[in-house]
C-alpha cells in the first residue's frame, strides 16, 4: 500500500502537485475576468434572478430546471473538500492555504461562467433522450478535435472515482467510526444501497433528491459553524487576520505546526480550493447541460454562484472554525495512519530552531533525516530505540505501540522508517488532518462533545450528495464514449467501488483524487482559452436578443 501511494504521489508531482499547475488554474480565471471584464462581479446579482426561474420559458429543451441544475452540480462540489479539505489545507500549508482556496474560488467564479455557458451550447440529446454535455461535447463540435474529448472523457469516468466516488466513502465510514463507532464495511454497504437506488433512477431522480438535500444540509452545517465562531469570538479578528498576513511570507513553526514555504501553502490551497469548487475541471457543466434553457449564456451565470457558496461562504466558515479554536497546530492523540508515519533514527526536538528546521527541512523534502531500518524493541508499548516518530507532518509524543488491543511486548520490523508489520498500531499525540480536525474544532463550542456530531452527519450528507453527482458525470462521460447501453456497467462499477473504498487508507485516496482532477482541468483549460471568442461573442449577442426580449428589465453594467 505505502509503495502504490509512494507512486501515485510521484505521479501527482508532475501534473497536479506540479509547481506550474496553480499559476496554469488561477492564471486562466484572472485572464478570463479581465477578458470579459468581471462578470462574476457585473452578473451576480442577475443570476440569482435567473436561479429563481424569473426569466424561464415554456418549452425549453432540458431534463432539469435552473435551480435543479445549480444544487446538482453544488451536491458534486459541496462534500468533503468543504471538511476535509478544508482542514488538510490548513494542516499543511498553514492560516495561508485558506487565502489560496479563496482567490482560486474568486477566480473560479470566472472560469466556471466559460465552462457551463460552452458546455450548454455544444451540448448533444442522447440516445435516451436525456440531454448530454461537458466539455467533451465542446471539444468535438466546436474545436473538432475529437481526441481531446476523447481523453477529457476517460478522464471524467477516472475522476468520479477518484474525486466522487472513492475519498467522499472514505471520510463517512472513518468518520461514522470514529464519532458512532460504526465499522468501515457496515456504513459502506448501507450507504452504497442508498447510492444505487438514487443513481438508477437517473438524472430527474439525482436531481430531485439534491434540489432537497443541498440547501438543508447546508443551512445545518452554517448554523453549527457560527456557533464555534461564536464561542472563540475573541479568537476570529487574529485568525482571520492570519490568513492574510503569511501569505507573501513563509509560515512560521507555531505549536506541532513545523511551518510552511509560501509556494507550499500556494500549492496545497489552490489544490484543495479546485478539490472543493471543481472550477475549471469541467465537472460542473455535466450537470449544468442538463438544465432547461435555450440561453447557455443564463446557465453560465447561474454557475456563477457555485464556487461563491461553495468555497467563499462554506470553506471560510470552516477555516474560521479552525483557526478560531486553535485545533490546527496542536497534537492531539489518536492512532496513527502508516502513510503519514516516519520512524527517524536519532533524537530530535521541535522546542528549538535547530530541531524545527531539521524536522521541517524533512516533511518538506528540501532535506532528509536517517530513516530507521531494522528491528524496533518495544516494551510495555514504549519504544526503547533512540528514534523519534513523525507522524502527520509533526513530531509525535507519548507514542505508544500496541497489538490486538493491548500493549505490545516484543520487536516491529521496521525498513526505510516504515513499520513492516501491519497488525501493530503506533497510538499518540501528533497533528491530525481532514475530516478528525474539524471535528475537533466543532467540539470546542457551545456544543462540547456533541460537536463531533454535527461534523460527521454533516460530512455524511456532504459526501453523499458528491457521490451521487458524480456517478452523473460520469455516466455522461461513458455515453460520450461507448453510447447509453454502457451506463449500467458504469453504475454497477461505481456503487461497488464506493463501498470497497471505506475501508481504503485515506492518504491514498487523496493522492489519487489529485492526480485524476489534473487529468481533467488541464484539457478543459486549453479549450476554454481556445474558444475565447466564441464565449465573448455569445456574451454580446445574449444580451442583444435579452433587451428585444425584456426591455424592461435593466442589462447590468
Amino acid at each position: 500500500m505505502q509503495a502504490l501511494n509512494d507512486f501515485l504521489a510521484l505521479i501527482d508531482s508532475y501534473i497536479g502537485g506540479a509547481f506550474w499547475f496553480p499559476y496554469v488554474l488561477i492564471g486562466t480565471g484572472l485572464f478570463f475576468t479581465i477578458y470579459l471584464k468581471f462578470p462574476q462581479i457585473r452578473y451576480f446579482g442577475f443570476a440569482v434572478k435567473v436561479v429563481k426561474g424569473k426569466f424561464e420559458r415554456s418549452g425549453d429543451e432540458g431534463d432539469t430546471s435552473h435551480f435543479q441544475a445549480l444544487t446538482t452540480a453544488l451536491s458534486g462540489t459541496v462534500g468533503t473538500g468543504n471538511i476535509s479539505g478544508v482542514a488538510l489545507a490548513v494542516h499543511m500549508g498553514g492560516p495561508a492555504a485558506l487565502f489560496w482556496m479563496l482567490v482560486t474560488a474568486a477566480v473560479g467564479m470566472c472560469t466556471k461562467f466559460v465552462e457551463v455557458t460552452l458546455s450548454h451550447k455544444y451540448r448533444e440529446k442522447a440516445a435516451d433522450g436525456t440531454m448530454s454535455g461537458g466539455p467533451m461535447y465542446f471539444m468535438k463540435n466546436k474545436m473538432k478535435m475529437p481526441w481531446l474529448a476523447g481523453i477529457f472523457a476517460v478522464a471524467t469516468v477516472l475522476s468520479s472515482f477518484g474525486t466522487g466516488s472513492l475519498p467522499q466513502i472514505n471520510s463517512i465510514s472513518n468518520a461514522m467510526q470514529s464519532t458512532f463507532g460504526i465499522d468501515l464495511w457496515i456504513t459502506g454497504l448501507i450507504l452504497s444501497i442508498l447510492l444505487a437506488f438514487v443513481v438508477v433512477g437517473g438524472i430527474k431522480r439525482i436531481a430531485s433528491v439534491t434540489e432537497k438535500l443541498v440547501p438543508s444540509m447546508a443551512l445545518v452545517y452554517f448554523i453549527g459553524a457560527i456557533a464555534v465562531i461564536l464561542y472563540n469570538i475573541e479568537n476570529i479578528l487574529p485568525s482571520f487576520l492570519s490568513i492574510f498576513q503569511e501569505v507573501f511570507s513563509p509560515t512560521a513553526a507555531t505549536g506541532g505546526f513545523l511551518g510552511a514555504s509560501i509556494a507550499f501553502a500556494l500549492n496545497k490551497g489552490v489544490a484543495r480550493g479546485l478539490f472543493s469548487n471543481e472550477a475549471g475541471q469541467g465537472s460542473a457543466p455535466i450537470a449544468h447541460a442538463s438544465a432547461k434553457g435555450h440561453e447557455p449564456v443564463s446557465e453560465g451565470m447561474v454557475a456563477i454562484l457555485e464556487p461563491f457558496i461553495d468555497t467563499i461562504v462554506i470553506c471560510t466558515l470552516t477555516g474560521l472554525v479552525l483557526l478560531s479554536s486553535g485545533v490546527w497546530n496542536e497534537k492531539h492523540e489518536n492512532q496513527f495512519q502508516n502513510t503519514d508515519l516516519e520512524i527517524i533514527q536519532g533524537s530530535y526536538e521541535d522546542d528549538s530552531k535547530e530541531g524545527v528546521a531539521a524536522l521541517y527541512g524533512h516533511v518538506s523534502g528540501s532535506a532528509s533525516l536517517p530513516l530507521f531500518n531494522g528491528a524496533l524493541q518495544v516494551i510495555d508499548g514504549a519504544i526503547q530505540n533512540a528514534v523519534v516518530i513523525i507522524h502527520a507532518r509533526s513530531l509525535a509524543e507519548e507514542v505508544s505501540v500496541h497489538q490486538d488491543g493491548n500493549l505490545l511486548n516484543g520487536t516491529v520490523a521496521v525498513v526505510n522508517g516504515k513499520p513492516q508489520d501491519g497488525s501493530v498500531a503506533f497510538i499518540g499525540k501528533s497533528l491530525v488532518h481532514s475530516a478528525p480536525l474539524t471535528a475537533l474544532a466543532f467540539q470546542r463550542s457551545y456544543f462540547g462533545e456533541y460537536g463531533k456530531y454535527i461534523v460527521s452527519i454533516g460530512l455524511l450528507l456532504f459526501a453523499f450528495s458528491t457521490a451521487i453527482s458524480w456517478s452523473y458525470y460520469g455516466d455522461r462521460a461513458m455515453i460520450y464514449l461507448f453510447g447509453a447501453g454502457s451506463v449500467i456497467y458504469f453504475r454497477i462499477v461505481y456503487v461497488i467501488a464506493f463501498f470497497l473504498a471505506a475501508f481504503i487508507d485515506t492518504t491514498i485516496i487523496w493522492t489519487l483524487s489529485g492526480i485524476t482532477i489534473a487529468l481533467m482541468t488541464l484539457p478543459n483549460l486549453f479549450g476554454l482559452l481556445y474558444l475565447r471568442k466564441d464565449i465573448k461573442s455569445s456574451i454580446d449577442k445574449f444580451w442583444i436578443d435579452f433587451k428585444e426580449e425584456w426591455p424592461d428589465e435593466k442589462i447590468p453594467k
